[in-house]
């Protein structure tokens, strides 16, 4: 029971995240965050599409069927995102995405809470 309280509560976690930072991407951004996306080598059209594709993810691992497949979404994001981070020389920004990459990873190991129809 306690497990699936811990995952659900990091269901909630990751939707608000991916919901954020998808959501984020819509919205004018600041030139701060233009300048770290060219850092990174990202255009508008790429940025564009990791601001769909973390609220694709969230929408994947509220229910059970696609759990694993909206996780999976997410941790292969976080580690685009991490191995772009390096290659452009951030080794701050890469290192400050380790626990994010964590919980999809988790959660994957925890299982969805309502799994067995509870």
């Amino acid at each position: 029971m306690l497990i699936k309280i811990i995952s659900a509560l990091l269901i909630l976690v990751t939707a608000y995240f991916g919901l954020s930072h998808g959501s984020r991407t819509f919205s004018k951004p600041s030139a701060e965050y233009l300048q770290m996306m060219a850092l990174l080598g990202i255009t508008d059209t790429v940025r564009v599409i990791f601001g769909i594709c973390p609220i694709l993810s969230v929408i994947l691992i509220l229910f059970p069927q696609t759990f694993f497949a909206g996780n999976v979404l997410r941790a292969v994001l976080l580690l685009l995102m991490m191995t772009l981070a390096l290659k452009a020389g951030n080794y701050k920004f890469a290192l400050i995405e380790i626990p994010f990459l964590a919980m999809p990873l988790l959660l994957i190991y925890l299982g969805h809470p309502l799994k067995n129809g509870y």
